[in-house]
């Protein structure tokens, strides 16, 4: 990722002076699949989802000290994590302090939809070799799902069943390289959906072309399948980074 804007302005978060810490807490108390994990580790899981929830939104400055009280962790096992969130490109270590969440920037954003475009292609086609009726059954019930979250004007709900829609036809393509290439980016592109949701139209055509996808799925045409997927995410990228330089981060 490119070097961030240095005019970007960065918002100093207390944990325990807002409801973060108890969201945290609760967010942690939530995630079943931490047993067993290393320190280190869950700290970098629990980081992770926190920043990709936004419950750590864009340009939140955190002490270090302070995550590691709420974690119940020494300092340590979060430095390690917060190394590698770094690496990831998720957050900008400020030394003997704490961390900064990145900016969602435009020119990134572009970049990592380029490559999803491509990749959910690949995977949508991969997957429709090999498809049984009883994923199609899921892929199916996800999306009327979808179309309820909408019903009921409840669009975080929308956006996790849109992230498991893409996530399970990434699961059914059978390709563990292209599925570890794709889940490196899938926070940024989880991160941005959630960030302007609330100034894009309402995901209607999105549902379409979920059953679009589905449909030709069914119909084993893997070409088209690659080929819906992609114009699916080409739409989504135009639609995001239209809106993303009228918010403020």
């Amino acid at each position: 990722m490119e070097k961030k804007d240095q005019s970007f302005k960065y918002m100093e978060v207390s944990i325990h002076e807002t409801d973060i810490g108890a969201k945290l807490k609760g967010f942690i108390d939530g995630m079943e699949e931490m047993a067993g994990l290393r320190l280190p580790q869950k700290a970098y899981y629990i980081m992770r989802m926190a920043i990709r929830e936004l419950l750590l939104p864009p340009g939140s400055a955190v002490l270090e000290r302070e995550l590691a009280e709420v974690l119940e962790m020494s300092r340590t096992p979060v430095r390690e994590a917060l190394v590698r969130l770094e690496t990831d490109g998720m957050v900008k270590i400020i030394p003997r302090r704490g961390f900064i969440v990145e900016p969602i920037v435009q020119k990134d954003l572009e970049e990592i939809y380029e490559i999803a475009e491509s990749l959910d292609g690949l995977a949508a086609e991969k997957a429709t070799g090999t498809v049984a009726e009883p994923d199609l059954e899921q892929l199916d019930l996800l999306v009327r799902e979808q179309e309820q979250a909408i019903e009921e004007d409840d669009l975080m709900k929308w956006a996790k069943l849109d992230d498991e829609f893409h996530s399970l036809i990434i699961k059914l393509a059978q390709h563990q390289r292209l599925n570890v290439v794709v889940d490196i980016h899938s926070d940024h592109l989880y991160r941005a959906r959630l960030f302007t949701i609330h100034n894009r139209p309402a995901p209607e055509r999105s549902i379409l072309e979920h059953k679009a996808i589905i449909a030709c799925m069914r119909a084993r045409d893997g070409a088209a399948a690659r080929k819906v997927m992609q114009s699916h995410r080409e739409r989504a990228r135009k639609e995001i980074i239209g809106v993303m330089s009228t918010i403020d981060q």
